[in-house]
């Protein structure tokens, strides 16, 4: 019975792994039976396998067997002439993060580190897994996306990370490991009740399996049918979200969208287009209680109210008639003002805002499209870089009267978080350009004089 299960255990696997072309496998080695039956069968399938095999092991430091465990994984692997990697990490938890999290984080930012084009990190969840992790999701009170589970494969680094044994039963899995006399470490805080999944596995799921026996695959199947409507759900957001995009210079503007494109789609489809928008940005996956908040506080208030709704990881603000989602503002002293020696170099502006650089043109013709500053009087004048205080005016090309910068922004459609930090060139005590927008007339290079410009990198 063994023999043929572990026959069925090959066969399935190897028809997972044709559909997972790679130039390397890495192979996610905790050293539990999973891992080493993933392990063990896929050296046994490597004549037919399209890439090189190599194992990875992490090391989380939080158990006193920790150092034993990387001996028997680079053990095991020596055995089987696969190339294993080990880290060692930190995987501590922070002030409110569950030690689950923490060691996930720790162990998947080491893979990441591996993972070139063409890779693809190979894990060993299977149909148990993914029907646990489907129930769990439900307890979260998640929607069609977090219902689908795990994938069998998607994007991970800089390749691909996959599953080949998620549609294998554990049994299977067992079958194997004693049909080969395999020798696994068994982790003692996979028996801690106080972790979610454990209880799951240990108390709930035995009494649901009593009754339901397929249990794990029809969960699994409801987890197919929910990746199936999540998918659907992003198909149409892109649609959405085309329509709703900004554009500028041919170009869409992907942190900024329409309010007058939302106000005009149903509640529902409005929900779903944000949420495949903030989580497109990479500002993380809102909770249905922060699309609420967005529903509240951003779509029916007066056109010159700059509500903001946070969450961790992002957050979203609101200018005249568009949505703006960015990562969190870093705290900003408006205050503070730099000495720039700029021939010697750029400058490191505060609160994560870039890099400074001046650059110097030999000729420089003056237009409305072209501006500079005169080469002579940056040489002349000592340069300081400041930020917005108030009052602050400017005289633009071609103009008799100086404005105030308040209004000469407002008029360039600049959000009101993004005016407070833009950096101000002085020359002297005068005003002479505004970064990105503006030079003073005082200062300009005249037709064929050199001059100097700046960005931000």
């Amino acid at each position: 019975m063994a023999a043929a299960a572990t026959t069925r255990l090959l066969q399935q696997l190897g028809e997972a792994l044709q559909q997972i072309p790679a130039n390397r496998y890495w192979l996610a080695f905790s050293g539990g039976i999973d891992s080493h039956v993933l392990l063990h069968a896929m050296a046994t399938l490597r004549p037919q396998l399209s890439a090189t095999l190599n194992a990875v092991h992490v090391n989380h430091g939080l158990n006193a067997k920790a150092a034993q465990w990387a001996a028997h994984a680079v053990s095991v692997c020596d055995l089987l002439d696969i190339p294993c990697h080990v880290f060692n990490v930190n995987a501590s938890a922070k002030k409110g993060e569950s030690p689950e999290a923490a060691a996930r984080d720790a162990r998947y930012h080491a893979f990441s580190t591996l993972i070139e084009t063409g890779d693809v990190l190979l894990t060993a969840h299977h149909r148990e897994d993914q029907a646990e992790t489907l129930l769990l999701q439900l307890m979260r009170g998640a929607g069609p996306h977090g219902l689908a589970a795990m994938p069998h494969s998607r994007s991970f680094s800089n390749g691909q990370l996959a599953r080949p044994l998620l549609a294998i039963e554990q049994a299977l899995i067992n079958d194997y490991a004693a049909e080969k006399a395999l020798l696994w470490v068994e982790d003692p805080s996979n028996q801690d009740l106080g972790f979610e999944r454990n209880f799951l596995r240990h108390e709930v799921m035995p009494i649901l399996k009593a009754h339901w026996p397929a249990l794990s695959t029809t969960l699994s199947r409801s987890a197919a049918h929910c990746a199936d409507a999540a998918g659907l759900l992003d198909e149409l957001a892109v649609e959405d979200l085309k329509c709703a995009a900004q554009w500028q210079l041919g170009r869409p503007l992907p942190e900024r969208i329409s309010l007058d494109y939302l106000h005009q789609m149903s509640v529902r489809r409005r929900k779903n287009l944000l949420r495949f928008w903030i989580k497109k940005l990479y500002l993380g996956v809102v909770s249905s209680v922060v699309i609420e908040q967005i529903e509240a506080s951003m779509m029916n208030v007066k056109e010159d109210a700059t509500p903001l709704v946070s969450w961790q990881g992002g957050e979203l603000r609101r200018y005249r008639q568009h949505l703006y989602a960015m990562p969190p503002l870093p705290s900003f002293d408006a205050l503070v003002m730099l000495h720039w020696q700029w021939s010697k170099g750029g400058l490191k502006l505060p609160a994560a805002q870039g890099v400074l650089n001046a650059h110097i043109s030999k000729t420089h013709v003056k237009n409305e499209n072209t501006h500079g500053l005169s080469l002579a009087q940056c040489e002349r004048l000592p340069m300081t870089v400041r930020f917005r205080r108030g009052g602050e005016r400017c005289q633009l090309a071609g103009r008799q009267h100086r404005h105030e910068l308040k209004g000469l922004l407002q008029q360039a459609g600049v959000p009101p978080w993004q005016r407070e930090r833009i950096p101000l060139i002085y020359l002297g005590d005068q005003l002479a350009a505004v970064v990105g927008y503006y030079d003073c007339e005082p200062f300009l290079a005249q037709d064929n004089e050199p001059s100097v410009t700046f960005t931000i990198r």
